[in-house]
């Protein structure tokens, strides 16, 4: 019999040096540099035969990796990277992120992980208390907005099922506005309900014209449920938090906040006012691998009873009823549509732990500064024009006279020379410009060097 299998679960020190010298080399890069996206016939053909019968030497497959795979990925994490929402994860936050992969942990019980669990409810804690949420609060970490709106919105459908005494069959509706994520729209066509759309106010959720949706509807005992964003990903604007919360209060709705991006912003002093009413939602969530500095994958899903999740949720085999027993239990398997779970929590309270909160309230307002100060030079500058006031650090703005055409060749010139990663992005059916600032390492200079190219 082979020996192979055992060797593969030895420890190998010259394959951990030789790893552990190319993760200190990319910790210290300062700044990460963008790269460029990849050619796949160039790749493809680097990476033939690679998957051997024999296997490679390590330091031959990790400088495939250093020298051509690696350098065909866009760095999320370059200060210079402004498209999308970025991700800029601490250093404290990267390197625990290798401790948890080390450690193998299954993150889906408190049987197995009680330790990594408790931490990890020690940062949804953190973040229910800058939300305003009661101390029942609790939930679970995903692998991002997406899955949490998944989980929280089969909550809503079913607890709303229960409380109506209607099947599968019944029609049910959730009210969304039209800057509503499209991970939202994509969760109606999974879990089997509608949108009730209810139109915009300054590209704004608010809860006037939800009351006004309302009235007008000729069924509107089938809207079960509200969904409000709190940092729409094109524009960063705040839905109106506080009216909608007022209307789904008033009748009886589930009132979900959807704040993967512009969560964080609850950390921040000088716009923290604008997430008045987060703290009557019955479930919210915010990804930490965006504006809270920790890595890919990471998203906090927080419900105001998380009882009602573990109803949903609990998954019933035999194989698991030693999971549920009475005690100290916190299992994060019973909150989302999950089983399987890495710890992907524990970066984040790692990082939390060693640099405090405040140094994360002054890196989050950092990215405020840099939209408001940005604004203002695009204000002054006669050839661009500020589409909408920032209300959180994304940037919407288009440079007169341009075309479709203008603006994605610009986009693929400043990627090709290293001096920003700035994808178009659509306003009212227009091409149009967005930063999305985020790393506090991004400076005005390098936002001058961009804004030149489009003189």
């Amino acid at each position: 019999m082979s020996a192979a299998p055992d060797r593969m679960h030895k420890p190998d020190n010259q394959l951990v040096e030789l790893v552990f010298d190319y993760m200190r080399e990319r910790l210290q890069y300062d700044p990460v540099p963008l790269d460029h996206p990849g050619d796949g016939e160039h790749l493809r053909g680097r990476l033939a035969g690679l998957l051997n019968e024999h296997g490679n030497a390590p330091a031959d497959v990790l400088k495939l990796y250093d020298h051509e795979l690696s350098r065909a990925v866009i760095s999320a994490d370059s200060p210079r990277y402004l498209s999308f929402i970025p991700c800029a994860p601490t250093k404290a936050a990267l390197l625990f992120d290798m401790v948890v992969s080390c450690a193998s942990l299954q993150g889906i019980s408190w049987l197995e992980a009680a330790g990594a669990i408790a931490a990890e409810n020690q940062v949804l804690r953190l973040i229910a208390d800058r939300a305003g949420l009661p101390q029942s609060a609790g939930g679970t970490f995903v692998s991002g907005g997406s899955a949490g709106n998944l989980s929280a919105l089969v909550v809503a459908r079913d607890t709303a099922r229960r409380r109506l005494g209607v099947g599968p069959e019944t029609r049910l509706r959730i009210a969304v506005a039209d800057q509503v994520h499209s991970s939202v729209k994509n969760t109606f066509n999974i879990i089997g309900v509608e949108a009730f759309k209810v139109p915009t106010v300054d590209r704004r959720f608010t809860g006037e014209a939800l009351r006004a949706a309302l009235a007008a509807d000729p069924n509107p005992e089938t809207v079960i449920a509200v969904v409000g964003t709190a940092g729409t990903t094109n524009e960063g604007i705040v839905d109106d938090l506080q009216g909608l919360s007022e209307v789904t209060r008033e009748r009886g709705l589930w009132f979900h906040v959807d704040g993967a991006y512009g969560g964080a912003g609850l950390f921040a002093p000088s716009v923290r006012e604008r997430y008045n009413g987060i703290e009557h939602a019955d479930s919210f969530v915010v990804d930490p691998h965006k504006w809270l500095f920790a890595p890919f994958d990471c998203a906090a899903l927080i419900y105001r009873n998380p009882q009602l999740a573990r109803a949903v949720h609990t998954q019933d085999a035999s194989y698991l009823d030693v999971l549920h027993t009475e005690g100290d239990e916190w299992n994060p398997t019973d909150y989302a549509y999950h089983l399987t779970r890495r710890a992907r929590g524990l970066p984040l309270w790692f990082s939390l732990a060693v640099h405090g909160t405040q140094a994360y309230t002054d890196a989050i307002e950092t990215g405020l500064t840099l939209a408001r100060d940005t604004a203002q030079v695009i204000r002054d500058t006669e050839h661009l024009e500020l589409l909408h006031d920032p209300q959180l650090s994304a940037v919407c703005f288009r440079r007169t006279g341009w075309t479709n055409d203008d603006y994605y060749r610009w986009s693929q010139q400043l990627l090709a020379d290293q001096i920003g990663f700035v994808t178009p992005t659509g306003w009212d059916g227009e091409t149009v410009a967005r930063f999305a600032f985020l790393h506090p390492g991004t400076t005005m200079e390098m936002v001058h060097e961009i804004l030149a190219t489009m003189a």
